[in-house]
């Protein structure tokens, strides 16, 4: 049996971060997994990941300790599946407007009589010959509220059976309100939404989650009452680090 960590901390009332990909690297995958981060997330709705890559990282991700999640592109029932198949423990549906939505996409990741997912699973083998037996209970199902209209039903969305939580798409949403991405952090409206969402899952008893725009972000996001929450991705954490270092080294050597 394989035990989704993230899930388990997340059903305990703690809060839970990760990092999201969407470089497609396999290799890069395999450090971040390794890194003590809770859960890596792969991007297949943004990011550049193909069917062979998203293999590739899996398998390359399996000795690591965060758990394997993914978005998936759209809310459809063959592709959650076949992230599902592959040995995803936790999937992210984008453009969750409906408690209808919610509902086809809590059916696509459970088996019968739960859900509707189809019966067989290919990287998924190397959990264990008794990976039916339990990944209903160990996958995690969260949805994006990322609109004015998903915020307006936000509490039928997320008393929805099955949906164990929420990731909060901030710039979709701002959009929705004519805000550009860049307003979001500046507006009271975009905050009293974010507000409402959190006091839905408290009400429906699941998992507040959000997308940090950075550490710093992802941390005043926790503080705001987020418990499932995404503090960078592979390109930012790279950039990142290259403009450290590259500061250092110009500052250096002004001075030789």
């Amino acid at each position: 049996m394989k035990i989704n960590t993230a899930k388990q901390k997340m059903l305990r009332g703690e809060a839970v971060v990760g990092f999201s990909m969407g470089l497609a690297s396999p290799i890069v995958a395999k450090h971040l997994a390794g890194s003590g981060v809770d859960f890596v997330m792969l991007d297949t709705q943004h990011g550049s990941w193909g069917p062979d890559s998203t293999v590739m990282a899996l398998a390359s991700m399996a000795d690591g300790t965060a758990t394997p999640m993914a978005r998936v592109a759209t809310n459809n029932f063959t592709l959650i599946g076949r992230l599902l198949d592959e040995g995803m423990l936790g999937i992210i549906v984008p453009m969750v407007h409906t408690p209808e939505d919610a509902k086809a996409a809590a059916d696509a990741c459970r088996f019968p009589p739960v859900g509707n997912r189809s019966w067989g699973w290919a990287l998924a083998r190397m959990y264990g010959t008794d990976y039916p037996s339990w990944i209903n209970d160990q996958v995690y199902t969260a949805i994006q509220i990322e609109s004015v209209q998903a915020v307006a039903n936000a509490e039928a969305i997320m008393a929805t059976p099955g949906i164990d939580g929420c990731w909060v798409g901030p710039a979709d949403l701002g959009l929705t309100m004519g805000l550009r991405p860049a307003e979001v952090s500046k507006s009271d409206e975009h905050r009293r939404a974010l507000e409402k969402v959190i006091q839905a899952c408290k009400n429906t008893g699941k998992v507040p989650g959000i997308a940090g725009t950075s550490v710093e972000d992802a941390i005043a996001k926790m503080q705001m009452g987020f418990r499932f929450v995404t503090a960078s991705s592979d390109a930012n954490l790279l950039l990142g680090a290259a403009a450290g270092a590259l500061t250092t080294l110009r500052q250096a050597m002004a001075k030789l």
